[in-house]
């Protein structure tokens, strides 16, 4: 996935509201961007970070920047974006290039399921069970090299892990897809200590037959695209 305009680089000055953020131009300017990431972005909105913006001229939205990447001292980056993962995973699936789930050849976005819930992608194919994904992006890294989820207290990722569960109960295959966006980190693991119940839900959910899948990415100021799988702990 390539990002549909050239990203500027710029500083962090702060974030707020959530959705929210300030930010200095190279030039001077002061700017600011829209943030899509409603998690707490725990390490991530420091202020003095390097950051990457997407800038635009859609006369429909009125921020004209949008926040996509912290770029780190060493040269790694974070995506920040949470509609990145998506967007990303969607042309990796159609082009079978996740070998787990390379069988199948239909991929449909957002379907509805279970209770009020829309699932990221249904995929389909002739002779093999209706494959249900969620997806959740993965930023937080507290320890070097370990990447974690979630960042915040998620009672909507809970509530994804039972209706992933359900659909397993019912005969139908069933991901949980962690997309690691951060180039720093070559293991995963629950942040249980965040997040108890969400914890507690997946391994209701791994145990009910729910499949856990991590990948990592290739991230640059372009464009972000799926990696290859990355260890999770048990």
């Amino acid at each position: 996935m390539r990002f549909e305009t050239p990203l500027i680089p710029a500083v962090l000055i702060r974030r707020y509201k959530r959705f929210l953020a300030d930010c200095r131009l190279e030039d001077g300017r002061e700017v600011t961007a829209h943030c899509a990431n409603p998690g707490s972005m725990m390490g991530l909105a420091e202020p003095g970070m390097k950051i990457w913006l997407e800038p635009n001229d859609d006369p429909k939205k009125k921020l004209k920047y949008g926040w996509r990447l912290v770029e780190h001292a060493d040269g790694h980056f974070t995506g920040v974006d949470t509609s990145v993962p998506n967007r990303a995973l969607r042309a990796a699936l159609e082009a079978g290039e996740i070998s787990e789930l390379a069988a199948y050849k239909t991929v449909r976005p957002e379907v509805k399921y279970g209770e009020k819930s829309r699932v990221d992608f249904l995929l389909q194919q002739d002779g093999l069970p209706d494959c249900y994904v969620e997806v959740k992006s993965v930023t937080l890294s507290r320890e070097p090299g370990l990447a974690e989820f979630p960042d915040s207290v998620t009672a909507r990722g809970t509530k994804h892990l039972g209706e992933l569960a359900n659909m397993a109960a019912q005969g139908h295959r069933a991901v949980m897809l962690y997309l690691v966006q951060r180039t720093d980190c070559d293991r995963f693991q629950l942040a249980a200590d965040i997040d108890p119940a969400y914890a507690a839900a997946f391994a209701s959910a791994y145990s009910a037959g729910v499949e856990r899948l991590v990948l990592g990415t290739r991230i640059t100021p372009q464009g972000v695209e799926a990696g290859a799988p990355v260890a999770a702990a048990p």
